[in-house]
């Protein structure tokens, strides 16, 4: 069996986490962390597209075993919009040496 080895990252607009991890869960996610972060590009946004956009951001992490990730970052990219530009941004990477979700496997050496 493959360890947990993919780590989704989602930047939302604020009040859409708790919507998007829902989706997540119903595509095979088991749990997500979301923290509370600002932005650092709205000043930048202003100046040259003279619009308002709200710097307050929801970052959701979801950890997954690699064959449950693609469903799970099509589910929020789909219940997030993220498919349509300025509605934040969704990345996975793999991860190394992960514990504390899972007993690892003894390795002979």
């Amino acid at each position: 069996m493959e360890l947990t080895d993919k780590a989704i990252l989602a930047i939302v607009e604020r009040g859409k986490a708790e919507f998007i991890v829902e989706k997540a869960k119903e595509a095979g996610a088991e749990g997500a962390t979301i923290v509370y972060g600002r932005g650092t590009g709205e000043k930048e946004f202003q100046k040259f597209f003279n619009l308002h956009i709200e710097s307050s951001k929801e970052i959701i992490l979801i950890v997954t075993d690699s064959n449950k990730a693609e469903p799970i970052q099509e589910a929020i990219i789909k219940a997030g919009h993220l498919d349509k530009p300025g509605t934040g941004i969704v990345f996975m990477v793999s991860i190394e040496n992960l514990f504390g979700l899972k007993h690892r496997e003894e390795i002979d050496m």
